[in-house]
């Protein structure tokens, strides 16, 4: 009867070692996955053809990195600028607008401080968050995209009155 407690406790401790490098075998292999993804992927800006797909622009970004959109007022015909930040889920969040004038479809209360400075009207504090831009591209209307202060197009290099879609994502590096 001894031995057979004995048997079944050896085979217990079996099972529970076996139990145990089997999940550590696991996270390794899950670390592993994640250490491969971050290494062969990265985070970028991308604007693309909202119907097709078809990219027209893709640049590397992160979390932190300021994106300038600016762009004519349709009606008003005066400068239009937003000041956005990428935060670390890359949403895009729009901090800052200015313009010259107010007019219509102009706001007069967006944002937490309202400022003028060299003959701008600026609204700040705003925290406005986009998961994605769409719009109908322009080559008038759309001035300069800018990433960091690096120009990286405007509505002229861009596809005349196509739907258009802004997006911070990841992709794998080797799909390029």
């Amino acid at each position: 009867m001894n031995d057979m407690k004995t048997g079944n406790s050896c085979s217990n401790t079996r099972r529970k070692r076996c139990g145990v490098f089997s999940s550590a075998f696991i996270i390794f292999l899950l670390i592993g996955a994640f250490i491969w993804y971050r290494r062969t992927s990265e985070t970028v800006l991308r604007i693309s053809d909202w119907k097709t797909g078809e990219i027209y622009v893709e640049v590397p970004a992160k979390a932190g990195d300021d994106l300038f959109f600016g762009w004519m007022h349709s009606l008003e015909k005066i400068p239009w600028n937003e000041y956005y930040h990428i935060a670390p889920d890359n949403t895009l969040v729009l901090d800052t607008i200015s313009f010259p004038a107010f007019g219509a479809g102009i706001p007069e209360n967006k944002g937490n401080i309202c400022r003028t400075e060299n003959g701008l009207i600026y609204m700040d504090e705003i925290e406005q968050e986009f998961d994605e831009f769409v719009w109908i591209n322009s080559h008038y209307a759309v001035r300069d995209i800018k990433l960091d202060g690096t120009l990286i197009t405007s509505g002229r290099l861009l596809p005349e009155h196509t739907r258009l879609r802004l997006i911070i994502e990841r992709r794998v590096i080797h799909d390029k």
